[in-house]
């Protein structure tokens, strides 16, 4: 009996023994990680850090920044998230640990009605669809040979621009730069998608597809108490999942239009003979043909989303917040247009192949960019395992956001930072195409946005052409100094009240 209670007693020695080195073991590991978590402020209990994120996000994450470092960690709630604002940890984020911080971390809204299962924006990257969605919009938008092929299209819509506002020089009215650059922007799209219009200068026609992209927009950027407590979403304390489903079902049901009209004509890319003709959905429906279809509707539907919303919001907020600067800068205007004439000569067309020899142009692009990155924080990314940043922990699940508007004010980076210079970029080799990471507003890596060549064809053509046309001014007597450049935060960051600004024609429109 002694002989079993005295085993007992070893066993239960040993186990214990076992116990105390795991959960020692598991507390030191524990704490060595908490340690090496990037700093950040002091968190309130239950809210943690939820209070210092205002309606700016992008501005109250830099201005945390400028205290806790180029690499901060904050709890949002039940969510940890991880903040970068300098471009070497940027380069870590987007191309060192590429691999493993490439995930995405959805929002309330964007789950609302699924997309996040479907969508080539918030798809996980090691997933088989992503890559065939990402090869599909690649080849069939966006490589150099459709790029080329859809170069007199742009052409067109531009000229198109250049009258409509030519008109409303001769009235000596404003013009609403952001409705004009949206519908021309609205227009170059849809007809690479559809081949048709869907906006109109001259009726309210286009209205209701910029409101449904600007509430999908903002909606989605929106903060969401639901994304720092998952299980209120069901709530919808906000109401930003029924504001998304209404906006998105919009666009929705003009994507179902065009698929049952191409459907029952048969426009299809096996039934024609002049492939030159054919447009993104026509490419779209043939892989959604037969019994080994690729794409099924729902997956045309979201990714038609994606294409049309990314490539429409984006492209006309940049082209208004350029027209804004250069208005607060009647010089520099001045001395885009000097070069612009330069190359074009008194009585030409401003062509895409002009602009590789508008060097200014292409600074003022670049500074636009700069001070004013239209997705601000780009997507948020989510941590598939601990990564290692800087000599700091990003924890598995973590949001990592990588904060471009702050790299791009940052002092120690860039000399006059709050300033509007093109000439920083003169002689300079720096470009926004995922190499550079002081200037990544197209993000990089395998998520860099699969827009961008399309974004630096149609943003200095837009450009280019309004400057070469007319001169400028600001209605009502409003001077320079005084342009109200307040913005909007969402996933896009818009101007809040839309630029007007006055058209001078300077010369004869062909």
């Amino acid at each position: 009996m002694e002989i079993i209670s005295e085993a007992l007693f070893l066993l239960v020695c040993f186990i214990s023994s076992c116990l105390f080195i795991l959960t020692t073991t598991r507390f030191r590991r524990s704490s060595c990680r908490a340690a090496r978590l990037p700093p950040g402020p002091p968190r309130l209990p239950i809210i943690g850090n939820i209070h210092q994120v205002g309606r700016s996000p992008h501005r109250s994450f830099a201005a945390l920044s400028k205290t806790y470092g180029p690499i901060m960690s904050l709890k949002l709630g039940c969510l940890n998230s991880v903040v970068v604002a300098s471009p070497q940890a940027a380069r870590e984020v987007l191309r060192t640990h590429d691999q493993f911080l490439s995930g995405r971390k959805s929002s309330n809204s964007i789950r609302s009605f699924n997309h996040h299962k479907v969508s080539v924006a918030w798809l996980p990257s090691c997933s088989a669809h992503w890559r065939l969605l990402r090869k599909v919009s690649g080849t069939q938008i966006f490589s150099p040979q459709r790029i080329e092929a859809t170069k007199a299209l742009r052409m067109n819509k531009v000229k198109e621009l250049v009258s409509f506002i030519s008109e409303s020089s001769e009235r000596e009215e404003a013009v609403d730069i952001s409705r004009a650059s949206f519908i021309t922007v609205v227009n170059i799209v849809s007809n690479i998608l559809f081949s048709v219009d869907l906006g109109s200068y001259y009726s309210n026609k286009s209205n209701g597809f910029q409101d449904a992209v600007n509430c999908a927009m903002e909606t989605a950027g929106k903060p969401d108490v639901a994304d720092f407590f998952p299980f209120l979403g069901f709530l919808d304390l906000q109401g930003n999942r029924k504001a998304m489903k209404v906006c998105t079902e919009k666009l929705f049901t003009v994507f179902r239009g065009f698929m049952d009209a191409k459907k029952a004509g048969k426009s299809l890319l096996s039934n024609s003979k002049d492939v030159s003709n054919i447009d993104f959905l026509d490419s779209l429906l043939v892989l959604g043909e037969g019994d080994e279809a690729k794409l099924d509707n729902n997956d045309i539907e979201h990714l038609l989303l994606d294409m049309f919303v990314a490539g429409t919001d984006t492209n006309s907020c940049t082209v208004e917040w350029a027209m804004a600067e250069l208005l607060r800068n009647p010089k520099t205007m001045a001395k885009a247009q000097a070069e612009i004439d330069r190359v074009i000569g008194q009585n030409g067309v401003v062509q895409e192949s002009d602009i590789s020899e508008m060097p200014y142009l292409q600074a003022i692009v670049k500074e636009t960019f700069r001070l004013h990155p239209v997705v601000p924080l780009l997507l948020p990314r989510n941590a598939e395992t601990d990564v290692e940043v800087l000599g700091f922990i990003v924890p598995k699940d973590a949001q990592v956001l990588v904060n471009v508007w702050a790299i791009g004010q940052d002092p120690s980076v860039w000399e006059n930072p709050t300033r509007f210079e093109p000439e920083r970029f003169l002689g300079k080799e720096i470009d926004v195409k995922g190499r550079d990471y002081e200037l990544t507003p197209f993000g990089a890596g395998r998520r860099m946005c699969p827009g961008l060549p399309l974004a630096l064809k149609t943003v200095p053509l837009m450009l280019a052409s309004l400057l070469y046309s007319f001169d400028w001014k600001l209605p009502n007597g409003v001077v320079s100094e005084n342009l109200d450049m307040d913005e909007t935060f969402g996933i896009t960051l818009h101007k809040t009240n839309p630029l007007l600004a006055v058209p001078v024609k300077k010369r004869a429109i062909h």
